[in-house]
C-alpha cells in the first residue's frame, strides 16, 4: 500500500509500506493492505510504520526506530484517509 505523510512544512515521505498503526482518538488503529476507505482523526502519539522507509537527509531527523523494524513519527494531531490502498496522513 501506498503512503503519504503531509506536515504543513512539508511531505515527510511518501512511499510504499507494509503497514501503518496510527495514534486514533479513540485508540491506536492498524491499517493492512486493502484495508476498508476510512477518514479518521488523530490524536497525540506515534505514527509506526512498517517496511523499507527511504527517508530524504532533511527529513530524517524527524523519524526515529521503533520495535519490531517500526519507524516512528511522533504528532500531536492530524488526520487520516485510507482510500483505493493508498493512505494520506496529515500531521500536525
Amino acid at each position: 500500500m501506498y503512503l503519504e505523510i503531509v506536515t504543513p512544512e512539508a511531505i515527510l515521505f511518501s512511499g510504499e509500506v507494509t503497514s501503518v498503526v496510527v495514534p486514533g482518538v479513540n485508540g491506536e488503529f492498524q491499517m493492512l493492505d486493502n484495508h476498508a476507505p476510512i477518514i479518521s482523526l488523530l490524536g497525540k502519539g506515534d505514527v509506526k510504520v512498517f517496511g523499507d522507509m527511504n527517508l530524504e537527509e532533511e527529513v530524517a531527523t524527524k523519524f526515529t526506530e521503533g520495535e519490531n523494524g517500526a519507524t516512528l513519527l511522533s504528532i500531536n494531531s492530524g488526520t487520516i484517509e485510507m482510500k483505493d490502498n493508498k493512505i494520506v496522513v496529515l500531521a500536525d
